[in-house]
């Protein structure tokens, strides 16, 4: 990459050199060499990124293992004590720590974290707690937490699990704590890795990716049956990202050749969702 290249990639990034990354750990854990290889060389051009991951299936395989049964209400998990312990352990431990080290594996820098961590992702509980139990919802986060791990020179990895004055941790869905923390330092795009293109449409017999869409048009899409099965919860879950100052939410599929630097130069990949 040039110099100018990465004077316009950060120009593009609203100045910062930062933006916001979103992935599930199993998506990240099924990504190639190639994909972390480019997240080092953006991280020594000086574009710096922040990652929140989820590891939902992993949580589910952990608590079969322990025999402590688990059920979903409208998409969240019920979450008890005994089943944030083992979200904890899943998220904050094995795979954050796997992301560490893919990280440093490819010659980046990275520091693993949970939004507990420094009481950076402050929380409370959503409002249907009572059915879902443990469950939070974002009330801040520290910005200069995040900020100053880039400035350090890592990558913040981050698990979302939140806490509140009193100490109480809380599973906090992944993709809402992404578009918090891209919300809170300001980045005004979120990248969502996925293990699909973006999300599809048929034109003229065919299905083709598209470019760009608004969370009216996906709802549509929705009702119609152009999005159904399994991309319904993916495309959900952008929306969610879509709050405070991040306008726009791209989904990527993440075996793309160099897809984030791609992205982040301008290239038309993927589907852009934005508010309107």
């Amino acid at each position: 990459m040039t110099l100018n290249s990465e004077l316009e990639l950060i120009d593009a990034l609203d100045g910062s050199g930062l933006f916001v990354m979103k992935c599930g750990g199993s998506t990240l854990a099924a990504l190639p060499d190639s994909f972390f290889e480019d997240l080092r060389d953006l991280q020594q051009e000086g574009i710096q990124p922040v990652i929140v991951h989820g590891g939902g299936p992993a949580i589910s395989e952990n608590l079969a293992k322990l025999g402590i049964e688990s059920s979903f209400v409208n998409g969240l998990r019920v979450t008890t004590e005994a089943v944030l312990d083992v979200v904890e352990m899943t998220l904050a431990g094995s795979i954050n720590k796997a992301i560490v080290r893919r990280i440093q594996g490819s010659g980046g820098l990275a520091l693993g974290l949970s939004g507990i961590d420094g009481n950076m992702i402050t929380a409370r509980p959503v409002a249907n707690s009572a059915e879902v139990g443990l469950v939070g919802e974002v009330t801040e986060v520290k910005a200069e937490i995040v900020t100053g791990i880039v400035g350090m020179g890592y990558i913040p990895v981050i698990a979302p699990i939140g806490v509140d004055a009193a100490g109480q941790r809380y599973n906090i869905n992944a993709d809402t704590a992404a578009g918090a923390v891209a919300s809170y330092v300001e980045s005004p795009q979120m990248i969502v890795v996925t293990d699909v293109p973006g999300i599809m449409s048929t034109v003229e017999g065919r299905k083709v990716v598209l470019p760009s869409v608004t969370v009216q048009e996906i709802e549509a899409l929705i009702e119609s049956g152009e999005i159904y099965g399994g991309m319904i919860p993916k495309v959900r879950a952008a929306i969610d990202c879509i709050q405070g100052s991040v306008s726009e939410v791209i989904i990527v599929d993440g075996k793309e050749p160099r897809v984030l630097s791609r992205v982040l130069q301008g290239e038309a990949i993927g589907t852009r969702i934005i508010r309107s």
